[in-house]
């Protein structure tokens, strides 16, 4: 390895990619890489369904990391296309851990809490069993078990991510508010809304750590502390969106709690996505902020308004 560490970072357009060019920066030269290009000016693919032209690029770069933010992350649509997501969020990174094995690299990769089958109220731990409820969930989860073919990996389990860049719950859920009376929001779904930003930080914090002790490669949990229903969640939204003077139809109490059985949709989604978090914070000594405090500050940033 040469005295300055040379990241490739695919997926950099999305919520967490985005914010990665910002947070690894810090620790050595990113070539950062969009879904979309097929093949930049200097023939870089960061194209994660193109396996041929990923793996030649990955070779001309040479990286010490490789960090793959991308993935097919449309849960509905994969139960019509399970093909495409399979080979971009399984066979792809295992294409990665292949290569990152060839040149002695770090892994580094993102997954989901629809890993898990959602029952329970208890947060999931690392080493819980899995069993996912629906494709992308099923391709998630192999691409982990290629990812863990190589020992020099880390791999972040998420949930509920949202970003001031691009679409996320809350900017729907104020959208909505602006233009009707009333809301439905299903309250049987719960979990953590995790900013892109802690992930991105966490990422690095991480990732510097474990460049010089490799005993803490392996699967981590990685959400903002704290829990809530997609009901409180919208509830809050609106309520601290009110006092920054967003213009609402619909306030914080005229938001309806309905039940995820009464919303159905294409893929069957976990009813409790609670993650455990005391192994991230352990192993690199962090504290994870409540979730409110991210949406807070996403929402100060998308409403235009100055902190308090």
């Amino acid at each position: 390895m040469g005295s300055t560490l040379k990241i490739l970072l695919l997926g950099c357009n999305g919520q967490v990619g985005w914010q990665l060019q910002r947070s690894l920066s810090v620790l050595g030269d990113v070539v950062a890489l969009g879904s979309a290009s097929q093949a930049d000016s200097e023939g870089f693919c960061g194209d994660l369904s193109n396996l041929e032209a990923l793996t030649l690029t990955i070779r001309r770069v040479a990286p010490d990391v490789i960090v793959n933010a991308a993935a097919y992350t449309a849960v509905d649509r994969a139960e019509s296309e399970p093909d495409l997501a399979h080979r971009i969020n399984a066979l792809a990174p295992g294409r990665l851990a292949l290569e990152a094995e060839r040149l002695g690299a770090w892994l580094v990769h993102y997954s989901t809490d629809y890993v898990f089958d959602g029952s329970g109220t208890v947060p999931w731990r690392e080493d819980d069993p899995c069993a996912p409820l629906n494709t992308y969930g099923r391709s998630k989860l192999e691409g982990e078990l290629a990812v863990r073919t190589y020992p020099r990996h880390l791999i972040f389990r998420t949930s509920w991510v949202y970003s001031a860049r691009g679409a996320n719950f809350a900017k729907t859920v104020l959208r909505l508010a602006a233009e009707r009376e009333t809301l439905s929001v299903i309250d049987d779904q719960v979990g953590a809304p995790t900013s892109a930003e802690l992930l991105a930080d966490v990422t690095a914090h991480a990732l510097r750590m474990a460049l010089t002790r490799p005993e803490l490669a392996g699967t981590y949990h990685c959400v903002a502390a704290g829990q809530t229903s997609w009901h409180a969640y919208a509830r809050y939204v609106l309520t601290e969106a009110s006092v920054l003077g967003a213009t609402l139809q619909c306030g914080a109490e005229e938001v309806q709690a309905i039940s995820n059985a009464s919303y159905p949709t294409v893929a069957h989604r976990p009813l409790n996505s609670r993650l455990n978090t005391e192994k991230l914070q352990l192993a690199f000594s962090l504290h994870l902020p409540q979730w409110q405090i991210g949406v807070r500050r996403m929402l100060q940033e998308i409403l235009g308004a100055p902190p308090a």
